[in-house]
């Protein structure tokens, strides 16, 4: 029996979607190839209101590649990473690795992120990058990168924001040039609810320049030559040509939904999850930092997730434990890609059933 995932991603895939993977393919360098990128990246450009001097582009890759290209493209002496659970330390790890010389400003697991906390440290010492995850997957951690963003360019407007929107955009309400971000990217498998393969990267003009001025970009890595070929409707190396036609369709489904309806969509789903997981557990999160793709739950009654999840296989679901050391402390539901508000009542009465909660 296949077991419908809400775990914090990969999300279900829908038939629809699947299907249209299954169409023939054409050369990346022929017109028809053009034309489909240029729907695609115009599409983009459309549900997030991308202004002139943001540019969309979409790399073969997971999201993760983007840590790389932040650290190759954009950093050029010295990077701030922000560091509040498993996926953000990643980043940070990332940048080091690199050879960018990177601070760290790491908060308790379960923590937000906050404007204030950032500006201490950027009046310290001298940054031309900050990165910042917007949504921790590994503690369910929204943090306000409008807040930090907005900062960020009013009291350092050299400095280059780049964020790591792996598992919020396309669920949460993230319009680039609101927040004031310069680099904002995300997976293909998450509230995109597609197969993994694709990442969306969304970047200034701003970053662009910068990378200019930055040496040893590497090739994958290399955001000024992503951008020369965008120019032509083409990526500069061999696309995942299937998944492309089903990112096609799913931004087709996204603009018929509007930007303002997926929002509220995750949200009446997350309000739902987290009210019940107060009830009868608690958040992990911090209160008023929750995110609304993902709930990240206090095992405050000592449950077995292992067998919950053999159960609930049986009638066809999947949910998470929690990640590395919350392993047992917590459990994590997936609430991004298509699944709807009477999805998630009808698994978390499953769940109710299967523990007997509330009996």
């Amino acid at each position: 029996m296949h077991k419908k995932l809400l775990i914090p991603g990969p999300t279900e895939v829908s038939k629809e979607i699947l299907q249209e993977q299954n169409r023939c393919l054409i050369g990346h360098r022929e017109k028809e190839f053009s034309t489909l990128y240029a729907g695609i990246t115009d599409k983009i450009t459309k549900f997030f209101e991308l202004t002139p001097d943001i540019k969309p582009t979409v790399t073969t890759s997971s999201g993760t590649l983007w840590f790389d290209i932040v650290a190759r493209s954009v950093v050029k002496h010295k990077a701030l990473a922000c560091v509040n659970g498993a996926f953000s330390k990643r980043a940070a790890q990332t940048l080091q690795s690199c050879g960018k010389e990177t601070d760290i400003l790491e908060v308790e697991m379960g923590k937000a992120i906050k404007a204030d906390m950032v500006a201490e440290k950027l009046e310290t010492n001298k940054y031309d990058t900050v990165t910042v995850c917007h949504n921790e997957t590994s503690t369910g951690v929204r943090s306000p990168v409008k807040e930090i963003a907005q900062m960020i360019r009013k009291d350092y407007p050299e400095v280059i924001i780049a964020v790591d929107a792996v598992s919020s955009l396309a669920g949460d309400k993230l319009v680039p040039s609101e927040i004031g971000c310069d680099i904002i990217f995300s997976s293909t498998q998450k509230c995109f609810a597609l197969p993994p393969g694709l990442a969306v990267g969304l970047v200034s003009e701003r970053a662009i320049e910068r990378a200019k001025t930055v040496p040893t970009r590497g090739g994958y890595t290399d955001i000024v030559e992503m951008f020369e070929f965008e120019k032509k409707h083409q990526t500069p190396f061999t696309p995942n040509v299937s998944l492309l036609y089903a990112l096609d369709k799913r931004m087709d489904l996204l603009l018929a939904e509007t930007h303002d309806g997926v929002y509220q969509r995750h949200k009446d789903m997350a309000d739902y999850t987290q009210k019940w997981a107060k009830k009868h557990f608690s958040m992990f999160s911090e209160p008023g930092y929750e995110s609304i793709t993902v709930s990240c739950i206090n095992n405050t009654q000592n449950k077995d997730v292992k067998a919950l999840n053999q159960q609930l296989a049986e009638r066809g679901y999947l949910i998470s434990a929690g990640y590395g050391a919350l392993a047992d402390k917590t459990f994590r539901i997936g609430h991004m890609g298509e699944w709807k508000l009477e999805d998630i009542k009808h698994v978390i009465g499953l769940i109710d059933e299967i523990w007997q909660i509330g009996k």
